[in-house]
């Protein structure tokens, strides 16, 4: 059996099928946000523009804010390669210092689409809720993987307590002047925290 590049077997036609419609659904509904808001815009709506029917709409989505989330998966993926993967040197928190400031924040000179989609959710409050939760629902996972290349055990405490901090701290950043500021002195203190921990 081939694999794709992800590693992951090819996916069969039903699966590639089920892929496009759940890619349409997402689309059609991001589109219709950011053209009107997010509480604008209704499930049959995005069922008509998707040409799907409701029901098949739920089937992919449960809950409306998942429309806008529908890569969860492929997120928690790239926040535990962003620590297994860091270059050699780099610190723990600075690696999630980077994938944050990627994936969390949108830069000065980042993609249009990223920062309007980054403000669909920052200026909706049941959309900035289930990001949040949905983040905090990777704690395991990466306090797993931290105590793996940490050399710790599994279940340390100090590897959970930084996993939750670290998926915590771009909702502390919010709302100041400077986001990528306040959120790189978040981490400067994760840092400061953990190499104390390290040395000690």
């Amino acid at each position: 059996m081939t694999e794709t590049d992800s590693g992951r077997p090819p996916m069969g036609r039903r699966e590639r099928k089920k892929a496009a419609t759940r890619r349409a659904i997402a689309d059609a509904a991001l589109r219709l946000f950011l053209e009107r808001g997010y509480d604008d815009v209704g499930i049959r709506e995005i069922a008509d523009a998707a040409d799907v029917s409701t029901t098949t709409l739920f089937k992919h989505f449960p809950v409306k804010e998942a429309l806008v989330f529908d890569e969860e998966a492929d997120h928690e993926a790239e926040l535990l390669a962003a620590v297994r993967e860091r270059p050699a040197g780099q610190s723990v928190p600075a690696a999630l210092r980077d994938h944050a400031l990627r994936s969390r924040t949108a830069g000065a000179d980042g993609d249009e689409g990223f920062a309007a989609y980054l403000e669909l959710v920052n200026s909706t409050p049941a959309l900035r809720d289930y990001a949040q939760n949905m983040w905090l629902r990777h704690t395991a996972a990466l306090a797993r993987v931290i105590a793996e290349e940490s050399g710790l055990p599994e279940g340390d405490p100090a590897c959970t307590a930084l996993a939750h901090f670290a998926l915590e701290a771009p909702r502390a950043a919010r709302g100041h002047a400077d986001t990528r500021e306040a959120l790189v002195r978040a981490f400067d203190l994760l840092e400061r925290g953990w190499n104390a921990l390290a040395s000690g």
